[in-house]
């Protein structure tokens, strides 16, 4: 059971960590949706410094070091940051940590891109978030981040909720016919927050992305490849820091 002193995650990614790092190069809503979506929304990273915020098994770090990039990376599980180091050995600067917190171990604009795929459902407070982002990115940095689709979340799957606040909701979580189930908090909230919280961090939206699955999806879940060419699942976005 959650207790409301620890991070919503860790409990639910501390459980699901190993299968998470063993299916999530395949794992189609990953491999074959968000990741190439997201991963198209990034400047050339080419010796730019990279803020992988909540990292997870180092999926995306793995793509951001293919490219040249120098990562820095946290995750507040530290079993996901065990299955980054087998992913990516020390290549990265590796930190543990909620990021709800300040992050005290980036300077003042040390970075130049921040990448959160998937990661920030699970903080409440977006306008702190994004304003901290805003504060370690240099002049002109890009913030890159993924999130869920907030229609799909409120009417497909918590519509017994109000749209229009920031709720705390569950979900039980499945791996492909993996019989175990991983009790996943996090929250909802409705798009206006998405625009409020750039706007409080001092940010320009560049582009806003829903995307589509590739075709490899729809090798590996015909079903839901189908359903997600009709609805949407995920929001990708790319936002700049705007100048002072």
């Amino acid at each position: 059971m959650l207790t409301m002193s620890e991070p919503i995650a860790l409990a639910g990614y501390e459980a699901l960590a190993e299968r998470y790092h063993r299916l999530g190069p395949t794992k189609p809503h990953n491999a074959y949706y968000d990741r190439p979506a997201t991963l198209a929304l990034l400047p050339d990273v080419s010796r730019k410094r990279v803020l992988d915020a909540g990292c997870g098994p180092g999926l995306y770090s793995e793509a951001l070091l293919a490219r040249g990039a120098t990562v820095v990376a946290f995750d507040v599980s530290p079993e996901m940051l065990r299955y980054f180091r087998e992913r990516n050995g020390d290549q990265a600067e590796l930190h543990q940590h909620d990021m709800a917190q300040p992050l005290d171990f980036v300077a003042d604009g040390s970075i130049d891109v921040v990448l959160a795929a998937l990661s920030l459902d699970y903080v409440a407070d977006w306008k702190a978030v994004f304003t901290e982002f805003s504060r370690l990115l240099a002049e002109g940095g890009h913030f890159v981040f993924s999130i869920t689709h907030p229609a799909v979340d409120f009417y497909e799957y918590h519509h017994e909720g109000n749209y229009f606040e920031v709720e705390h909701v569950v979900e039980l979580w499945r791996f492909e016919t993996d019989r175990d189930q991983f009790e996943i908090h996090h929250y909802r909230r409705p798009l206006s927050a998405l625009f409020d919280a750039l706007a409080a961090g001092g940010f320009t939206l560049e582009r806003f992305v829903e995307p589509r699955p590739t075709l490899e999806f729809r090798e590996a879940d015909p079903a839901e490849y189908t359903r997600l060419m009709r609805s949407p699942g995920f929001l990708c976005v790319r936002a700049r820091k705007t100048p002072r």
